[in-house]
């Protein structure tokens, strides 16, 4: 396992849904330290930066995942929950999840009313995340509670992360966004090491899935001049997704968005993007998204405007315990988010507003 691998997996593992990120942060915070000063805003997002003389590149990726809330005890000691984050509801049912309480993790599994119970119109349909709770093995409400449930605990995925075919591609939890993290702290331990003409600012954020809230105070905090959002791409290349709603392929190079619902990306950023990746012969897909968004929705509305651009690693089965990733595009994602930084000197930032 290479250095990137076990970052992935560190990443991966680790718990973080919209504000309760502090397990996640600690991590990213770990890896961050030693490559430039380190900020914090009020709600819990992150900031290295390495100065510099040019432009502040902001490089931002979030650190919460989808996830539930415990908001009910019911009397037979099964768990009531709300969704943190997009979630649809047949990828729940049947899962293993962790309830994270104040004396330690609880396994537990997403249960429903069993189908054989069901009518023939209700066999028809999904089963709803309201319908279903989560089984932790109790048999009355006191029990779950002297267990250490309360109300208002969080709950992750119970999800290992696994090298497949032969290390080419991985499965894990959490790719939306640890993906993106690792492209950050990958990106500024390149540049405490390579001269840059920036001030580059590696930014991790909170409360993405919930509203792009992180995203909101960090830019003010940071207070860029560019910004670069790493995230994920969904592809389009399982069954029942037609090519005009998506063409992203896993294992076809890093994607640029060039819209999402929130944000129309920087024409001139974008074709920098473009010549760029044409120059290193790195193949990019190109995606539009016209539901969601990213941090980027936000970040680009700070002060007067801010020049920015989604980058995204292809991945499958996103909002879910399992989601699939390629390296190959992991690593060509990286290659062309350290080019474009290292062009970003002060003409090419204010060029982005002149057109």
């Amino acid at each position: 396992m290479d250095r990137t691998e076990q970052l992935l997996k560190e990443l991966s593992e680790a718990h973080g849904i919209p504000g309760y990120e502090a397990e996640i942060r600690a991590v990213v915070r770990r890896h961050l330290e030693p490559l430039g000063r380190m900020d914090r805003d009020n709600v819990g997002s992150i900031a290295c930066t390495q100065d510099g003389s040019g432009p502040r590149v902001m490089l931002a990726a979030h650190l919460d995942e989808v996830g539930l809330m415990v908001n009910h005890i019911a009397e037979q000691g099964v768990l009531r929950f709300i969704p943190l984050g997009g979630w649809w509801g047949p990828v729940l049912l049947g899962q293993r999840v962790l309830v994270k309480t104040n004396r330690g993790d609880l396994p537990g599994v997403i249960g429903a009313k069993p189908p054989h119970l069901l009518t023939d119109d209700e066999r028809k349909k999904p089963v709803e995340a309201k319908s279903m709770y989560i089984d932790i093995g109790a048999s009355a409400r006191e029990q779950a509670e002297s267990a250490g449930v309360r109300i208002g605990d969080p709950v992750v995925p119970d999800a290992s992360f696994v090298p497949i075919l032969g290390g080419s591609a991985y499965i894990g939890k959490a790719f939306d966004d640890r993906v993106g993290l690792a492209l950050v702290i990958e990106a500024m331990s390149h540049f405490a090491r390579t001269p840059h003409p920036n001030v580059l600012v590696g930014a991790a954020t909170t409360m993405e899935e919930v509203g792009l809230r992180g995203a909101k105070t960090c830019a003010e905090l940071v207070r860029p001049d560019a910004a670069i959002v790493l995230e994920i791409d969904f592809c389009g290349d399982v069954p029942g997704i037609k090519p005009e709603e998506s063409s992203t392929k896993l294992g076809g190079g890093p994607a640029l968005v060039l819209l999402e619902s929130k944000m129309i990306s920087n024409l001139a950023f974008r074709d920098l993007v473009v010549d760029t990746a044409k120059e290193l012969g790195i193949p990019l897909q190109y995606s539009a998204w016209t539901g969601g968004s990213t941090d980027g929705g936000r970040i680009h509305l700070h002060g007067t405007g801010v020049p920015t651009i989604v980058l995204g690693v292809p991945a499958r089965h996103i909002h879910s315990h399992h989601g699939i990733i390629n390296r190959q595009d992991y690593d060509r994602t990286l290659k062309l988010l350290t080019a474009l930084v290292a062009s970003l000197d002060s003409d090419v930032v204010e060029g982005f507003t002149r057109v």
